[in-house]
């Protein structure tokens, strides 16, 4: 057997996964594909079977991997699972393997089976088959051996197992999003930082709401956050360490620390400090704590995001008498504007992919969440609202999250909450928080790249 290209990257998380052989002839493709570039597409029928096992725990486990599989694939606006009640062959039954007239009967054209066993020294051993309907093959087949705590994970990685395969774009299910949870009243309200997996689950707090803090931001190991935190009474730059729950301030400077990010590398966090009412971009290296200027302008420079490659930096800047979007060198040569659109821009940030730049945009009261390209060519907007605002990118850079508020209510009251949305502007969505919410940020994948 062949091992697979991915394994888990969390500490503590042990798989091993195997790639399984296809049982179809060697001659035959799989033509079935999803083209995900056009905007809106008719969703995929794909049938997600519950993993069969033997044993009254290993079926629930079974039954809980599939419906998370099931949700994930429904969210992303791409497939359309079809009702297990329609299903002719059980799992039982199919893990001997697919009678494809069955599944044809209900207008299946993919079918997701798998199994769930667990073994005599406590871990659970699962596999998973993805099969085209139609051309009746494989399409892929993986193992994974892991804690049965881990279920749940192992539920994302297959989601975005199939939809690399389907789609031709990595997935971006084993994910997390950290982001300010808020609550109280207007007047006195608290923002605590808090994290969960990309659709909800295992949701818990980071901070205990002492102290605002605002702006989280993942590293490039997901394993770090940087944001802004008022503890102390003066804004400064933190770090947070996930695994150890460590705490630390980058620096103590003369003027306010804010709006940081990592470099795509983990080495540096690139920020905005202000002094005597001027803001201005400086790096910090996260090993030598050295500190280097990169703007040196009477404006307002600030919402420092790096591209992928680390190559550039794009910023916010007033420096042409209204807030707009500028993009220069790593070292902060060759300052160029790229939005020249009407109103006002801010919270660039590039797309893990490079190829494109989201960002807020406010114009004549209204606000939008709109993306371009590094060079400020193709600027549409993606959604619009009373207040949207923030974008994150998933790993992939086809899905998008951002904050929305809502005006308030009769007694007062404003709510915000966090939406996804396919870079197309379909498939707008809320995520489901136990709370008020804003300041999104998306993890990279969880996953790693390397070799069991």
């Amino acid at each position: 057997m062949q091992t697979m290209k991915r394994i888990l990257g969390l500490p503590g998380l042990l798989v091993l996964a195997l790639a399984l052989w296809s049982t179809a002839p060697s001659h035959v493709q799989a033509q079935l594909t999803v083209d995900i570039t056009k905007g809106f597409v008719e969703p995929l029928p794909i049938a997600i079977s519950d993993f069969y096992a033997d044993g009254n725990e290993g079926s629930e486990v079974g039954s809980d991997i599939a419906q998370v599989i099931n949700d994930n694939l429904e969210g992303s606006g791409l497939f359309a699972p079809i009702d297990q009640r329609a299903f002719i062959q059980d799992p039982a039954a199919l893990d001997a393997g697919p009678r494809f007239a069955d599944w044809r009967m209900i207008d299946a054209e993919a079918l997701v089976s798998g199994k769930v066993d667990m073994q005599n020294d406590g871990r659970m051993r699962v596999e998973f088959r993805l099969w085209d309907v139609l051309a009746e093959e494989q399409m892929q087949g993986l193992a994974y051996t892991t804690a049965p705590d881990n279920w749940r994970r192992i539920a994302h990685i297959i989601s975005d197992e199939i939809y690399e395969r389907l789609t031709g774009e990595s997935g971006y299910f084993d994910t997390r999003i950290v982001y300010v949870a808020e609550s109280g009243p207007q007047d006195r309200r608290v923002k605590r930082l808090a994290i969960m997996d990309q659709d909800g689950a295992n949701h818990r707090f980071l901070t205990d709401g002492s102290s605002l803090v605002l702006t989280p931001r993942f590293s490039p190991t997901s394993q770090e956050i940087t944001f802004m935190s008022y503890a102390g009474g003066a804004p400064r730059v933190h770090l947070l360490n996930l695994n150890t729950g460590q705490q630390e301030v980058l620096g103590e400077f003369p003027g306010m620390t804010f709006s940081p990010r990592f470099s795509p590398d983990g080495n540096k966090v690139i920020l905005s400090m202000a002094e005597d009412g001027n803001s201005d971009i400086y790096t910090m290296d996260l090993r030598t704590r050295d500190m280097e200027r990169l703007t040196d302008h009477p404006s307002i420079d600030t919402s420092p995001s790096y591209s992928p490659d680390g190559d550039r930096i794009v910023f916010n800047s007033d420096r042409s008498g209204q807030q707009q979007l500028y993009v220069m060198n790593a070292d902060g040569s060759n300052v160029q504007r790229i939005s020249f659109g009407d109103g006002r821009y801010a919270t660039p940030v590039w797309s893990p992919r490079g190829d494109l730049i989201a960002f807020t945009r406010m114009s004549q009261g209204n606000f939008y969440v709109g993306v371009m390209k590094p060079d400020g060519s193709g600027e549409r907007m993606i959604s619009q609202g009373f207040l949207v605002e923030g974008p994150t990118w998933a790993p992939n850079g086809r899905v998008l999250a951002f904050f929305r508020q809502e005006p308030a209510d009769s007694s007062g009251r404003v709510s915000s909450e966090l939406v996804s949305v396919d870079v197309t502007g379909f498939n707008e969505r809320v995520l489901p928080t136990p709370m008020d919410a804003s300041d999104p940020a998306w993890s990279p994948l969880l996953t790693q790249p390397g070799t069991p």
